[in-house]
């Protein structure tokens, strides 16, 4: 078989399959190989029929089909897959050639794997593909990083299968060394994780605050898609809201309550903490999943812990002619959206806020030079985060590629200011009627803590010290001096020292 592929792909699932057929699409010719023989077989016998897709039945042919400087993407499941794979590719490739994991790999294994694959004489690529099965097939988001000098090799591909913003920009760039794709990656998904949480926490607020029909709620989502909100996710649950089963009743109630997750959101939190970012709400949309997955004792809880119950046309008289009550509830309900719209934008910048947070602690303690504008481009077209709003977040960050924090571009302040008192009501509301909002409470909290010149933590150092003599700084001194006192007159002067979160 003479070497005339443009690059080898290796996992047939259906991420592996609509990237090959989106390849295909453009022009490319991919050979590709998968564990299970039968499934090549399959692909080649079905979608992949009448196109230039090779077929190949052992890595050795796969890499003999591909044209220099070889190409190999990985789309098998991360972990000890990913490694498997390299150890077997590894030997069959000459310096320069390129493997690329377009999985959802943890960056720290992007990491060893880069510098594994380089000490081998070979260029390793680790990089984000976010679109689901639709975006794959016809442009996802697409994040690489890692060998620098695989990037002018991997570009025209990655660059013409990606999505297009309107004036044909690919939402596809270089991120950076090692594992910096994939950390991109991972913090899209901790903000996807947020965003789904704040939305579903809108439509709790809707149904069981509200006593909205699904009908309503829908076309408040759709009417919502049609400003500062547009998006994918808003987008889609105006659709899902709006669908029936057979039966006339609303599907989306015969689901179980119980969230699944894969990981890259509890990565987001767990990479927060190592790196001392408070993303609160990213991490409290992981912990509200894991408290759904708990429904069997939420069911017996439910039947035995106090709390309030209610809506929003409590306090009403109870003899309140009906014409009356239907009146005032109904304008009730329309002030309520349109808080709850609201609430939902200021979370929203509230949880991106801290996701660039992380992004550019990340950068310091990996010596990665993010280009955060750039990175929210990639976003604007073909991932599950796709947003309108990621136009004023590019905006703020081209303006001033420093910003320390996104809550205070211009823009995003005049926007928090707006939009932060219909965060503060639905919050309060929801405490009133006793409907769980972890979303929009963490985000008004981390709000309300930014935006706090004093904060009680001195009365928590002072505790610390009390107890461990693990010194405190002094508003009166150099940031950088610690001191220690005496608290009980029983103690010395020896001190624990302090240390950095």
């Amino acid at each position: 078989m003479p070497p005339t592929a443009d690059i080898g792909l290796i996992g047939l699932a259906v991420m592996g399959q609509n990237l090959v057929l989106n390849m295909d699409d453009h022009g490319y010719t991919v050979a590709v190989f998968n564990r299970t023989a039968a499934r090549v077989d399959d692909f080649l016998a079905g979608p992949a029929r009448n196109t230039r897709v090779v077929a190949t039945r052992s890595l050795d042919e796969l890499v003999a089909a591909l044209a220099r400087p070889r190409k190999v993407m990985l789309m098998v499941k991360a972990g000890d897959a990913v490694d498997v794979t390299i150890d077997q590719l590894l030997p069959l490739l000459d310096p320069g050639d390129i493997i690329i994991d377009g999985g959802n790999s943890q960056f720290s294994d992007t990491i060893r794997r880069a510098a594994r694959v380089e000490g081998a004489g070979a260029l390793y690529v680790g990089t984000g593909v976010s679109g689901g099965e639709e975006g794959a097939r016809h442009g996802p988001s697409i994040m690489p990083g890692g060998s620098a000098a695989a990037w002018p090799h991997i570009r025209p591909i990655f660059q013409d299968i990606a999505a297009k913003f309107s004036d044909g920009t690919p939402c596809c760039d270089w991120v950076g060394p090692d594992g910096a794709g994939h950390f991109v990656k991972m913090v899209h998904n901790g903000i996807e994780y947020g965003d789904m949480q704040v939305i579903a926490e809108a439509y709790h607020f809707m149904k069981d605050g509200l006593d909205l029909s699904h009908d309503e709620m829908s076309n408040a989502f759709r009417e919502w898609g049609e400003g500062v909100l547009d998006s994918y996710l808003i987008d889609i649950t105006a659709d899902i809201l709006a669908f029936r089963e057979e039966s006339g009743s609303p599907h989306v109630e015969s689901i179980l309550d119980a969230a699944g997750q894969k990981g890259t959101g509890k990565w987001t939190a767990i990479s927060a903490l190592d790196l001392g970012m408070p993303t609160t709400l990213v991490t409290e949309a992981v912990f509200a999943r894991m408290v759904s997955a708990l429904k069997d004792e939420r069911i017996v809880a439910s039947g035995r812990l106090a709390g309030p119950h209610g809506d929003v046309l409590d306090g009403l008289a109870p003899n309140t002619p009906p014409e009356t009550r239907r009146e005032i509830a109904a304008h009730k309900r329309t002030i309520w959206v349109e808080k709850l719209h609201d609430a939902v934008y200021a979370a929203k910048i509230i949880s991106y806020a801290q996701g660039f947070m992380l992004l550019r602690a990340a950068a310091v303690e990996y010596g990665w030079d993010l280009d955060y504008g750039r990175i929210a481009a990639l976003w604007r077209e073909g991932c599950i985060i796709r947003a309108a709003f990621l136009d004023d977040i590019t905006a703020a960050f081209t303006t001033d590629p420093d910003l320390t924090n996104l809550m205070l571009d211009p823009f995003f302040e005049r926007a928090l200011a707006e939009s932060e008192k219909g965060l503060r009501a639905t919050v309060r509301q929801a405490v009133r009627i006793g409907l769980p909002v972890p979303a929009y409470s963490s985000a008004l909290a981390f709000y309300d803590s930014y935006r706090s010149g004093r904060l009680p933590a001195n009365l928590i150092q002072a505790q610390r010290d009390y107890f461990g003599a693990h010194t405190y700084e002094r508003i009166d001194r150099p940031r950088g001096e610690f001191f220690h006192t005496n608290w009980t007159g029983t103690g010395g002067d020896t001190t624990a020292g302090t240390y950095e979160v």
